[in-house]
Protein backbone atom coordinates (compact mmCIF):
# COMPACT_ATOMS: atom_id res chain seq x y z
CA UNK A 1 0.00 0.00 0.00
CA UNK A 2 2.98 2.31 0.39
CA UNK A 3 4.05 2.31 -3.26
CA UNK A 4 1.18 4.53 -4.53
CA UNK A 5 1.99 7.08 -1.80
CA UNK A 6 5.67 7.16 -2.77
CA UNK A 7 4.73 7.40 -6.42
CA UNK A 8 2.43 10.38 -5.73
CA UNK A 9 5.17 11.99 -3.66
CA UNK A 10 7.64 11.65 -6.55
CA UNK A 11 5.13 13.13 -8.96
CA UNK A 12 4.54 16.03 -6.59
CA UNK A 13 8.26 16.64 -6.19
CA UNK A 14 8.71 16.45 -9.97
CA UNK A 15 6.04 19.11 -10.36
CA UNK A 16 7.70 21.32 -7.76
CA UNK A 17 11.07 20.91 -9.50
CA UNK A 18 9.52 21.93 -12.83
CA UNK A 19 8.02 25.07 -11.29
CA UNK A 20 11.32 25.97 -9.67
CA UNK A 21 13.14 25.37 -12.96
CA UNK A 22 10.70 27.62 -14.84
CA UNK A 23 11.05 30.38 -12.27
CA UNK A 24 14.85 30.07 -12.11
CA UNK A 25 15.16 30.13 -15.88
CA UNK A 26 13.02 33.25 -16.15
CA UNK A 27 14.90 35.16 -13.45
CA UNK A 28 18.36 34.10 -14.58
CA UNK A 29 17.70 35.08 -18.16
CA UNK A 30 16.45 38.52 -17.16
CA UNK A 31 19.59 39.17 -15.13
CA UNK A 32 21.89 38.37 -18.04
CA UNK A 33 20.46 40.68 -20.65
CA UNK A 34 18.51 38.20 -22.81
CA UNK A 35 21.23 35.56 -22.66
CA UNK A 36 23.38 36.83 -25.46
CA UNK A 37 25.37 33.72 -26.33
CA UNK A 38 28.36 35.74 -27.45
CA UNK A 39 28.62 37.24 -23.98
CA UNK A 40 27.54 34.19 -21.99
CA UNK A 41 30.40 31.85 -22.80
CA UNK A 42 30.07 29.24 -20.10
CA UNK A 43 33.03 26.91 -19.80
CA UNK A 44 32.15 23.59 -21.48
CA UNK A 45 35.46 21.95 -20.59
CA UNK A 46 35.34 18.25 -19.77
CA UNK A 47 31.63 18.01 -20.66
CA UNK A 48 32.17 18.91 -24.30
CA UNK A 49 31.46 15.40 -25.60
CA UNK A 50 28.19 15.37 -23.71
CA UNK A 51 27.11 18.61 -25.40
CA UNK A 52 28.35 17.26 -28.75
CA UNK A 53 25.94 14.33 -28.43
CA UNK A 54 28.03 11.45 -27.13
CA UNK A 55 25.06 10.40 -24.95
CA UNK A 56 22.52 11.44 -27.62
CA UNK A 57 21.69 14.51 -25.51
CA UNK A 58 19.82 12.44 -22.94
CA UNK A 59 18.51 14.68 -20.15
CA UNK A 60 19.62 17.86 -21.95
CA UNK A 61 16.71 18.64 -24.28
CA UNK A 62 13.58 18.73 -22.11
CA UNK A 63 14.20 20.81 -20.08
CA UNK A 64 16.77 22.43 -22.34
CA UNK A 65 20.16 22.65 -20.65
CA UNK A 66 21.30 26.30 -20.58
CA UNK A 67 24.85 25.46 -21.69
CA UNK A 68 23.50 23.44 -24.61
CA UNK A 69 21.16 26.30 -25.49
CA UNK A 70 24.09 28.69 -25.71
CA UNK A 71 26.06 26.25 -27.86
CA UNK A 72 23.11 25.77 -30.25
CA UNK A 73 22.69 29.54 -30.57
CA UNK A 74 26.43 29.96 -31.13
CA UNK A 75 26.44 27.49 -34.02
CA UNK A 76 23.27 29.08 -35.39
CA UNK A 77 25.10 32.40 -35.58
CA UNK A 78 27.81 30.76 -37.69
CA UNK A 79 25.06 29.82 -40.16
CA UNK A 80 23.67 33.35 -40.00
CA UNK A 81 27.13 34.62 -40.97
CA UNK A 82 26.97 32.41 -44.08
CA UNK A 83 23.70 34.07 -45.10
CA UNK A 84 25.02 37.57 -44.42
CA UNK A 85 28.16 36.90 -46.46
CA UNK A 86 26.32 35.69 -49.58
CA UNK A 87 25.63 38.06 -52.51
CA UNK A 88 21.92 37.53 -53.28
CA UNK A 89 21.71 40.23 -55.99
CA UNK A 90 21.48 38.68 -59.51
CA UNK A 91 22.40 42.04 -61.06
CA UNK A 92 25.64 42.21 -59.10
CA UNK A 93 28.91 41.19 -60.81
CA UNK A 94 29.70 39.16 -57.68
CA UNK A 95 26.33 37.37 -57.59
CA UNK A 96 26.37 33.97 -55.80
CA UNK A 97 29.85 34.58 -54.34
CA UNK A 98 31.05 35.50 -50.86
CA UNK A 99 31.12 39.22 -50.12
CA UNK A 100 34.06 38.92 -47.72
CA UNK A 101 37.54 37.48 -47.58
CA UNK A 102 38.34 34.63 -45.23
CA UNK A 103 40.12 36.99 -42.87
CA UNK A 104 37.17 39.39 -42.54
CA UNK A 105 34.13 37.13 -42.99
CA UNK A 106 33.17 36.58 -39.36
CA UNK A 107 33.81 40.15 -38.23
CA UNK A 108 32.01 41.61 -41.25
CA UNK A 109 29.02 39.35 -40.51
CA UNK A 110 28.66 40.55 -36.94
CA UNK A 111 30.80 37.93 -35.18
CA UNK A 112 33.99 39.80 -34.25
CA UNK A 113 35.13 37.78 -31.22
CA UNK A 114 34.42 34.12 -31.84
CA UNK A 115 37.97 32.84 -31.38
CA UNK A 116 37.60 31.08 -34.77
CA UNK A 117 39.38 31.75 -38.05
CA UNK A 118 37.88 30.92 -41.47
CA UNK A 119 40.17 28.50 -43.28
CA UNK A 120 38.25 27.74 -46.48
CA UNK A 121 35.38 28.96 -48.65
CA UNK A 122 32.98 26.27 -49.87
CA UNK A 123 30.97 26.09 -53.09
CA UNK A 124 28.15 23.82 -54.23
CA UNK A 125 27.54 22.93 -57.87
CA UNK A 126 24.26 21.84 -59.44
CA UNK A 127 24.28 18.81 -61.70
CA UNK A 128 21.19 19.97 -63.62
CA UNK A 129 21.59 20.67 -67.35
CA UNK A 130 19.04 23.29 -68.32
CA UNK A 131 17.54 23.50 -71.84
CA UNK A 132 19.09 26.08 -74.14
CA UNK A 133 15.84 27.99 -74.64
CA UNK A 134 15.87 29.26 -71.06
CA UNK A 135 17.06 32.88 -70.64
CA UNK A 136 20.81 33.22 -70.12
CA UNK A 137 20.53 35.20 -66.90
CA UNK A 138 22.71 34.88 -63.79
CA UNK A 139 19.76 33.32 -61.92
CA UNK A 140 19.71 30.37 -64.31
CA UNK A 141 23.25 30.25 -65.69
CA UNK A 142 25.09 30.21 -62.33
CA UNK A 143 25.46 26.50 -61.61
CA UNK A 144 28.15 26.87 -58.94
CA UNK A 145 27.67 29.18 -55.94
CA UNK A 146 29.28 29.95 -52.60
CA UNK A 147 27.45 27.96 -49.89
CA UNK A 148 29.48 28.34 -46.72
CA UNK A 149 32.84 28.05 -45.05
CA UNK A 150 35.11 26.09 -42.72
CA UNK A 151 36.35 27.77 -39.54
CA UNK A 152 38.80 26.50 -36.90
CA UNK A 153 39.05 27.67 -33.30
CA UNK A 154 42.43 29.35 -32.84
CA UNK A 155 42.12 31.46 -29.68
CA UNK A 156 43.71 29.60 -26.74
CA UNK A 157 41.07 30.91 -24.30
CA UNK A 158 38.23 29.68 -26.54
CA UNK A 159 39.92 26.30 -26.97
CA UNK A 160 40.22 26.06 -23.19
CA UNK A 161 36.57 27.00 -22.72
CA UNK A 162 35.44 24.42 -25.27
CA UNK A 163 37.70 21.69 -23.90
CA UNK A 164 39.08 20.94 -27.37
CA UNK A 165 39.87 22.53 -30.73
CA UNK A 166 36.60 22.81 -32.65
CA UNK A 167 36.17 22.85 -36.43
CA UNK A 168 32.95 24.35 -37.79
CA UNK A 169 31.44 23.85 -41.23
CA UNK A 170 28.59 26.36 -41.69
CA UNK A 171 26.22 26.07 -44.67
CA UNK A 172 23.46 28.43 -45.79
CA UNK A 173 20.07 27.47 -47.21
CA UNK A 174 18.66 27.64 -50.75
CA UNK A 175 19.43 30.85 -52.63
CA UNK A 176 19.74 30.25 -56.41
CA UNK A 177 17.29 28.99 -59.03
CA UNK A 178 19.29 25.82 -59.68
CA UNK A 179 19.38 25.07 -55.96
CA UNK A 180 15.59 25.35 -55.88
CA UNK A 181 15.35 22.98 -58.82
CA UNK A 182 17.64 20.50 -57.07
CA UNK A 183 15.36 20.65 -54.03
CA UNK A 184 12.50 19.43 -56.22
CA UNK A 185 14.40 16.26 -57.19
CA UNK A 186 12.89 14.59 -54.18
CA UNK A 187 13.16 10.90 -55.11
CA UNK A 188 15.69 8.75 -53.29
CA UNK A 189 18.84 7.51 -54.99
CA UNK A 190 21.54 5.08 -53.91
CA UNK A 191 24.66 6.50 -52.30
CA UNK A 192 27.75 5.79 -54.46
CA UNK A 193 29.66 2.77 -53.18
CA UNK A 194 26.99 1.94 -50.62
CA UNK A 195 25.92 -1.69 -50.82
CA UNK A 196 23.64 -1.75 -47.77
CA UNK A 197 20.68 -0.03 -49.38
CA UNK A 198 21.30 3.47 -47.98
CA UNK A 199 19.57 6.08 -50.16
CA UNK A 200 19.38 9.88 -50.05
CA UNK A 201 17.49 12.64 -51.80
CA UNK A 202 18.66 12.99 -55.42
CA UNK A 203 18.94 16.78 -55.47
CA UNK A 204 20.90 17.03 -52.23
CA UNK A 205 23.34 14.38 -53.41
CA UNK A 206 23.75 16.22 -56.72
CA UNK A 207 24.64 19.49 -54.98
CA UNK A 208 27.09 17.72 -52.69
CA UNK A 209 28.89 15.60 -55.29
CA UNK A 210 28.67 17.55 -58.59
CA UNK A 211 31.65 19.53 -59.86
CA UNK A 212 33.11 21.08 -62.99
CA UNK A 213 36.59 21.37 -64.50
CA UNK A 214 37.00 24.80 -62.95
CA UNK A 215 35.22 24.13 -59.65
CA UNK A 216 35.59 20.94 -57.60
CA UNK A 217 32.55 19.48 -55.89
CA UNK A 218 31.54 20.39 -52.35
CA UNK A 219 32.48 16.84 -51.37
CA UNK A 220 36.01 17.24 -52.73
CA UNK A 221 36.49 20.60 -51.02
CA UNK A 222 35.28 19.28 -47.66
CA UNK A 223 37.47 16.19 -47.85
CA UNK A 224 40.53 18.22 -48.82
CA UNK A 225 40.11 20.75 -46.01
CA UNK A 226 39.28 18.21 -43.30
CA UNK A 227 42.30 16.15 -44.38
CA UNK A 228 44.52 19.22 -44.06
CA UNK A 229 43.09 20.02 -40.61
CA UNK A 230 43.62 16.46 -39.40
CA UNK A 231 47.26 16.66 -40.46
CA UNK A 232 47.69 19.94 -38.58
CA UNK A 233 45.76 19.21 -35.39
CA UNK A 234 45.08 15.47 -35.38
CA UNK A 235 47.22 14.84 -32.30
CA UNK A 236 45.13 17.06 -30.02
CA UNK A 237 41.47 16.84 -28.85
CA UNK A 238 39.44 17.77 -31.90
CA UNK A 239 35.76 17.97 -32.83
CA UNK A 240 33.92 18.67 -36.07
CA UNK A 241 30.57 20.47 -35.86
CA UNK A 242 28.67 20.78 -39.13
CA UNK A 243 25.78 23.21 -38.95
CA UNK A 244 23.30 24.43 -41.52
CA UNK A 245 19.80 25.73 -42.13
CA UNK A 246 17.27 24.29 -44.60
CA UNK A 247 19.23 23.03 -47.64
CA UNK A 248 22.40 23.65 -45.61
CA UNK A 249 21.11 21.28 -42.91
CA UNK A 250 20.59 18.53 -45.49
CA UNK A 251 24.08 19.07 -46.95
CA UNK A 252 25.51 19.10 -43.40
CA UNK A 253 24.06 15.62 -42.82
CA UNK A 254 25.53 14.34 -46.10
CA UNK A 255 28.91 15.90 -45.29
CA UNK A 256 28.94 14.26 -41.85
CA UNK A 257 28.20 10.86 -43.36
CA UNK A 258 30.86 11.32 -46.05
CA UNK A 259 33.57 12.46 -43.62
CA UNK A 260 33.04 9.45 -41.37
CA UNK A 261 33.06 7.11 -44.36
CA UNK A 262 36.10 8.66 -46.03
CA UNK A 263 38.36 9.21 -43.02
CA UNK A 264 37.18 6.13 -41.08
CA UNK A 265 38.86 5.85 -37.66
CA UNK A 266 40.98 8.97 -38.17
CA UNK A 267 37.85 11.15 -38.28
CA UNK A 268 37.20 13.23 -35.15
CA UNK A 269 33.88 13.26 -33.33
CA UNK A 270 31.35 14.57 -35.87
CA UNK A 271 28.19 16.40 -34.79
CA UNK A 272 25.46 17.94 -36.95
CA UNK A 273 23.44 20.93 -35.68
CA UNK A 274 20.51 21.07 -38.09
CA UNK A 275 18.11 24.05 -38.20
CA UNK A 276 14.86 23.56 -40.13
CA UNK A 277 16.31 20.75 -42.22
CA UNK A 278 14.28 18.64 -44.66
CA UNK A 279 14.43 14.84 -44.64
CA UNK A 280 17.59 13.49 -46.22
CA UNK A 281 17.53 9.71 -46.60
CA UNK A 282 15.83 6.39 -45.96
CA UNK A 283 15.91 4.08 -42.95
CA UNK A 284 19.11 2.37 -44.11
CA UNK A 285 20.82 5.76 -44.33
CA UNK A 286 19.75 6.54 -40.78
CA UNK A 287 21.14 3.19 -39.63
CA UNK A 288 24.48 3.90 -41.34
CA UNK A 289 24.76 7.23 -39.51
CA UNK A 290 24.10 5.47 -36.22
CA UNK A 291 26.66 2.76 -36.98
CA UNK A 292 29.26 5.44 -37.76
CA UNK A 293 28.64 7.19 -34.47
CA UNK A 294 27.64 10.40 -36.26
CA UNK A 295 25.56 12.58 -33.93
CA UNK A 296 22.71 14.65 -35.36
CA UNK A 297 20.60 17.17 -33.42
CA UNK A 298 17.64 18.36 -35.47
CA UNK A 299 16.09 21.62 -34.27
CA UNK A 300 12.53 21.52 -35.64
CA UNK A 301 9.70 24.05 -35.62
CA UNK A 302 6.36 22.20 -35.57
CA UNK A 303 4.86 24.88 -37.84
CA UNK A 304 7.68 24.64 -40.40
CA UNK A 305 6.46 22.68 -43.42
CA UNK A 306 9.99 22.20 -44.80
CA UNK A 307 10.81 19.80 -41.96
CA UNK A 308 7.92 17.59 -43.12
CA UNK A 309 9.35 17.19 -46.62
CA UNK A 310 10.19 15.42 -48.87
CA UNK A 311 8.31 12.13 -49.14
CA UNK A 312 6.81 10.41 -46.12
CA UNK A 313 8.22 8.64 -43.07
CA UNK A 314 8.01 4.86 -42.78
CA UNK A 315 9.01 2.78 -39.73
CA UNK A 316 11.00 5.53 -38.07
CA UNK A 317 11.23 3.47 -34.87
CA UNK A 318 13.59 0.52 -34.75
CA UNK A 319 11.18 -1.24 -32.36
CA UNK A 320 8.40 -1.31 -34.93
CA UNK A 321 9.72 -4.57 -36.38
CA UNK A 322 8.08 -6.47 -33.51
CA UNK A 323 4.72 -4.92 -34.32
CA UNK A 324 5.16 -5.81 -37.97
CA UNK A 325 5.86 -9.43 -37.12
CA UNK A 326 2.74 -9.54 -34.94
CA UNK A 327 0.72 -8.14 -37.84
CA UNK A 328 1.43 -11.14 -40.02
CA UNK A 329 2.86 -11.65 -43.47
CA UNK A 330 0.58 -9.18 -45.24
CA UNK A 331 1.74 -6.26 -43.09
CA UNK A 332 5.38 -7.26 -43.55
CA UNK A 333 4.86 -7.40 -47.31
CA UNK A 334 3.20 -3.96 -47.39
CA UNK A 335 5.98 -2.41 -45.32
CA UNK A 336 8.67 -3.96 -47.51
CA UNK A 337 6.99 -2.66 -50.67
CA UNK A 338 6.66 0.85 -49.24
CA UNK A 339 10.25 0.98 -47.99
CA UNK A 340 11.54 0.03 -51.42
CA UNK A 341 9.85 3.03 -53.05
CA UNK A 342 11.72 6.23 -53.85
CA UNK A 343 9.65 8.28 -51.41
CA UNK A 344 10.06 6.46 -48.06
CA UNK A 345 12.23 8.64 -45.83
CA UNK A 346 13.35 8.34 -42.21
CA UNK A 347 14.15 11.02 -39.64
CA UNK A 348 17.74 10.95 -38.35
CA UNK A 349 19.30 11.72 -34.98
CA UNK A 350 17.63 13.38 -32.00
CA UNK A 351 15.00 16.08 -32.26
CA UNK A 352 14.55 19.32 -30.33
CA UNK A 353 10.95 20.21 -31.16
CA UNK A 354 9.89 23.84 -30.85
CA UNK A 355 6.78 25.76 -31.90
CA UNK A 356 6.16 29.25 -33.21
CA UNK A 357 2.84 29.22 -31.34
CA UNK A 358 4.68 29.14 -28.01
CA UNK A 359 6.26 32.54 -28.55
CA UNK A 360 4.16 35.57 -27.56
CA UNK A 361 6.29 37.68 -29.91
CA UNK A 362 5.50 35.87 -33.17
CA UNK A 363 2.31 37.39 -34.55
CA UNK A 364 2.83 36.24 -38.14
CA UNK A 365 2.75 32.46 -38.38
CA UNK A 366 3.24 31.70 -42.07
CA UNK A 367 5.42 29.41 -44.17
CA UNK A 368 8.24 31.92 -44.64
CA UNK A 369 8.39 33.17 -41.04
CA UNK A 370 8.20 29.69 -39.51
CA UNK A 371 11.15 28.52 -41.62
CA UNK A 372 13.38 31.57 -41.18
CA UNK A 373 16.66 30.98 -39.33
CA UNK A 374 16.03 33.99 -37.06
CA UNK A 375 12.75 32.42 -35.95
CA UNK A 376 14.62 29.25 -35.02
CA UNK A 377 17.19 31.17 -32.98
CA UNK A 378 14.41 33.05 -31.20
CA UNK A 379 12.58 29.81 -30.36
CA UNK A 380 15.74 28.13 -29.07
CA UNK A 381 16.45 31.15 -26.87
CA UNK A 382 12.93 31.12 -25.45
CA UNK A 383 12.33 27.39 -24.95
CA UNK A 384 12.65 26.09 -21.37
CA UNK A 385 10.77 22.78 -21.43
CA UNK A 386 7.55 21.23 -22.70
CA UNK A 387 5.90 22.12 -19.37
CA UNK A 388 7.27 25.65 -18.87
CA UNK A 389 6.14 28.89 -20.52
CA UNK A 390 8.25 30.66 -23.14
CA UNK A 391 10.96 32.88 -21.64
CA UNK A 392 9.79 36.51 -21.74
CA UNK A 393 13.37 37.70 -22.17
CA UNK A 394 14.07 35.70 -25.34
CA UNK A 395 15.80 37.77 -27.98
CA UNK A 396 13.49 38.92 -30.78
CA UNK A 397 15.48 37.95 -33.85
CA UNK A 398 12.79 38.14 -36.54
CA UNK A 399 12.94 38.19 -40.34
Amino acid sequence: MRKPVLYKTKLHMHGVENKLRCATSSSSSSSTGASDCLKLRVKVGKRWKEYAGLGNWEGLLDPLDDNLRNEILRYGQFVDAAYKSFDFDPSSPTYATCLHSKASLLESSGLPSTGYRVSKHLRATSGICLPRWLPNTPSFSTNSSWIGYVAVSQDKHEISRLGRRDVVIALRGTATCLEWLENLRATLTMLPGEEGGAMVESGFLSLYSSGTESCPSLKEMVREEIGRILQSYGEEPLSLTITGHSLGAALATLAAYDIKEYFKTSAPMVTVMSFGGPRVGNRKFRQRLEEQGTKVLRIVNSEDVITKLPGFVVNNNNNNNNNVEEGGGRLRWIQKCVEETEWAYSEVGRELRLSSRDSPHLNRINVATCHHLNTYLHLVDGFVSSTCPFRATARRMFP
